[in-house]
């Protein structure tokens, strides 16, 4: 049972304030919780490449504490990441720069959409049966990303 910090009376647990001379008392922080406690490294690294979303998942990997040591796993959203910023670059530089182009407008940034998009789904495929996949100029960045982390 704890004590008055003023009056040394005895005070419960949960009180706030002492019940003989009103003193406030100083209160116990609560411990931290750790949103990703139960998400293993292999969930975590398969939602870092659920298509559009997976960037969002990707940063809170990359800024929880129990992934920091984790190379792994922050390959895996690093990469994430990169394939996210692949699909904005198609979306918002390469499409309004081919839609100048004639009645094909629409096909070339669609292909590109596509071979994104079937990047994210192999990659969702290779993270599931626990493989690391390189993907070629994007897992180079990854890699360089996560080892500028150490």
């Amino acid at each position: 049972m704890p004590f008055c910090c003023q009056c040394g009376q005895s005070v419960g647990t949960r009180d706030v304030y002492c019940a003989a001379c009103g003193g406030r008392q100083p209160s116990a922080a609560p411990p931290a919780v750790e949103y990703m406690q139960g998400i293993s490294p292999r969930t975590a690294s398969l939602l870092c490449y659920i298509p559009i979303l997976g960037w969002i998942v990707a940063i809170v990997v990359l800024a929880s504490a129990r992934f920091r040591d984790n190379s792994r796993v922050r390959f895996h959203a690093f990469q994430g990441l990169y394939l996210f910023v692949a699909w904005l670059i198609v979306d918002w530089v390469l499409s309004p720069m081919f839609g100048f182009w004639g009645p094909f407008h629409h096909v070339f940034p669609a292909l590109f959409k596509a071979a994104i998009f079937g990047a994210w789904i192999f990659m969702i495929i290779k993270t599931s049966q626990d493989e690391t996949f390189k993907l070629p100029i994007l897992g180079d960045l990854a890699e360089k990303s996560v080892s500028e982390q150490r």
